[in-house]
């Protein structure tokens, strides 16, 4: 009989990540880690830890006192209201924090609903959990809006679970809070879970837009069915540090620490005052991070326009990614986004993600970063052009 080590594969980032670390030379816009460090006063906090005796040991399950009091500060402020004691749970990373729902939540066979699309490690964790993922198409045309319609239609008695990655993962869209709250009365009327993945909450461009985004995890009604979670890994440049978390209504909540604890017993210590830092930091102590993502997507936008006989793209709303579509009348050879994306890696040392890896509606586009430095993004893009002129 088959393990899940025999039946899941990696996903196509991290295939595509083995296979640019086999060349040397190789620029890559495929990793969605930011180039910044993470910022002093953090990794300050944390050695202060580490010399004070404070991260030998574990912490509870659900994670520091401390933190989890500043993270439920941190949800009143943004319009939420969660009990540290009971109701948010530390863990190590966002994709950690989904493993334990799902396995809190499904049972072999049952059904989960995904935007395609969508963030590719989605459908690993659903499968650990003995899942079925379902996708159901974004409209590139119109802003790669949720087809309301089609969610419902794929509903059936195995549904148990809606799992939204927003503002959204590669597209960089954002759901808007109608479309939220359509999905939302459905999960009501079907008794689903939604979990939804809000790590990329903090790169929102456009004032109106961040000012606007919604979360269905603070509407009151819905709190016992919304699993939200966040990681610090993007906004903090923290990936490393594997520190994340997530809140709920208590019931749901004390199920999913049953299976954290299982899993991890608790988020590593030291992160765990790295994320209080984090949470203490002010927001002008962040704010040139975004100043400096908007150049860069106008850099890699500006480079995309200049080939926009071959491919064709939307400027991001939100993340830093951008997910350009290929014209593949302009390509002959052309056999797939996995087989473009390999030809740039073997061709011009340029690593990307292919569209597929992101569902059925993700194919014959590529997933660019403009977390990597303007050294990157520009020698990239040129690359890129190189590439084009071997045609």
């Amino acid at each position: 009989m088959a393990g899940l080590g025999d039946t899941i594969e990696l996903s196509l980032i991290k295939q595509m990540e083995m296979l640019a670390m086999s060349q040397p030379g190789v620029i890559s816009l495929a990793q969605g880690i930011p180039s910044f460090d993470t910022p002093e006063p953090i990794k300050r906090r944390s050695v202060e830890a580490i010399n004070e005796g404070r991260v030998a040991q574990y912490s509870s399950s659900s994670g520091l006192s401390d933190l989890r009091e500043d993270i439920e500060d941190e949800l009143e402020r943004d319009g939420m209201s969660y009990d540290f004691a009971k109701e948010i749970i530390v863990t190590a990373g966002s994709i950690e924090a989904i493993c334990a729902t799902l396995l809190a939540i499904l049972d072999p066979g049952d059904e989960v609903i995904l935007p395609s699309p969508t963030y590719t490690s989605y459908v690993q964790a659903i499968l650990v959990a003995r899942g079925v993922p379902i996708f159901i198409p974004l409209h590139e045309e119109s802003g790669w809006t949720l087809d309301l319609d089609c969610l419902k239609n794929k509903l059936t008695s195995r549904t148990r679970a809606i799992l939204l990655c927003n503002p959204n993962n590669p597209t960089g869209s954002i759901f808007s809070k109608k479309q939220l709250l359509a999905i939302g009365a459905i999960a009501e009327s079907y008794n689903l879970i939604i979990l939804t993945d809000e790590v990329y909450k903090d790169f929102i461009y456009d004032k109106e837009a961040k000012n606007n985004f919604f979360t269905l995890a603070s509407i009151s009604a819905l709190r016992h069915r919304v699993v939200r979670i966040f990681s610090f890994s993007k906004a903090y440049a923290m990936t490393g540090w594997r520190i994340g978390y997530l809140h709920t209504d208590r019931a749901l909540a004390q199920r999913i620490l049953r299976v954290h604890d299982s899993l991890i017993t608790c988020a590593p210590v030291v992160s765990q005052h790295a994320a209080m830092a984090a949470l203490r930091l002010k927001p002008h102590e962040l704010q040139h991070y975004i100043d400096e993502y908007m150049v860069r997507r106008q850099i890699l936008c500006d480079g995309l326009n200049a080939l926009d006989e071959y491919f064709s793209h939307t400027v991001p709303a939100a993340t830093y990614f951008v997910f350009p579509k290929i014209k593949i009348k302009m390509f002959p050879a052309y056999n797939g986004s996995f087989s473009f994306a390999k030809e740039l890696l073997e061709k011009v040392n340029l690593a990307v993600v292919p569209g597929i890896a992101f569902g059925p509606e993700g194919e014959h586009h590529l997933r660019l970063s403009f977390g990597r430095s303007r050294h990157d993004i520009n020698e990239g893009l040129r690359r890129l052009s190189v590439f084009i002129k071997m045609i």
